[in-house]
């Protein structure tokens, strides 16, 4: 009899692969876009930038002037005591939160919206940034760090800057015992064994006189048992671009 699959035991939910999730410092989001933001502009002030495990960035404890405090993505140079604006007349300047539409051209910009009011979904790793290429009419064309260009509602915010906290992987991690850590932060269990090296019984691309799947590496999402379904599930394509 051989061993549960890492697909397997990953669905099983136990600490080993759950996030730790409790020690996350909370959802970093923009406010509620209300007509402050729409007809002018709202300020807030860094009270405290922080640590966030698990996350690539570090984020800032911003309180706003009515009273309401938010965790939110901050860019490279900004500090305690600074301020953010946060609307339609905001200031260009890094750190602020603008529509796509209210953003010049060529402007670098990070935690996009993908539907207006989400509160930011692209471009949030630390040392990313995107580029706003031109608007037309109601949409606004973004250049995404992937390369892909995109097209946004006008109406989705963006803060200019770049993400703070990039050049982390820049450094070695120099040895297993530092990449251990790092995937433990994000509830990513290594090291992971290759398939192909295990033995038949315990994966289905195990065994052989040498190392190969022996079978296509692709598979149907609806393929059972949930044990045989490993490698490229469900893929759309695979190999190279060309």
């Amino acid at each position: 009899m051989g061993k549960r699959l890492v697909a397997q035991r990953r669905g099983r939910g136990s600490p080993t692969y759950s996030c730790p999730s409790h020690k996350r410092r909370g959802a970093a989001k923009y406010r509620k876009f209300d007509e402050l933001e729409k007809n002018g502009k709202v300020v807030g002030k860094i009270i405290d930038i922080l640590h966030d495990p698990g996350r690539s960035a570090p984020v800032a404890q911003v309180k706003f002037e009515t009273g309401e405090e938010k965790i939110m993505l901050v860019p490279e140079g900004m500090k305690v005591g600074d301020l953010i604006e946060c609307g339609v007349a905001a200031e260009i300047k890094p750190g602020n939160v603008l529509p796509l539409g209210s953003i010049p051209e060529g402007i670098p910009v990070f935690n996009i919206e993908t539907m207006p009011g989400d509160g930011g979904k692209l471009v949030r790793a630390g040392g990313c940034y995107a580029h706003v290429l031109t608007h037309d009419n109601d949409t606004t064309y973004v250049k995404l760090p992937s390369g892909k260009i995109r097209a946004f509602d006008s109406k989705c915010r963006a803060t200019i800057g770049v993400v703070a906290g990039g050049g982390r992987l820049e450094k070695p991690l120099v040895k297993a015992g530092k990449a251990y850590w790092k995937y433990k932060a994000k509830g990513v269990k290594y090291p992971r064994v290759r398939g192909v090296a295990m033995n038949a019984v315990d994966h289905p691309f195990g065994g052989g006189n040498h190392q190969h799947t022996g079978k296509p590496t692709t598979v149907s999402r609806k393929k059972a048992p949930a044990g045989r379904k490993v490698g490229h599930i469900s893929a759309r394509r695979t190999g190279v671009r060309k």
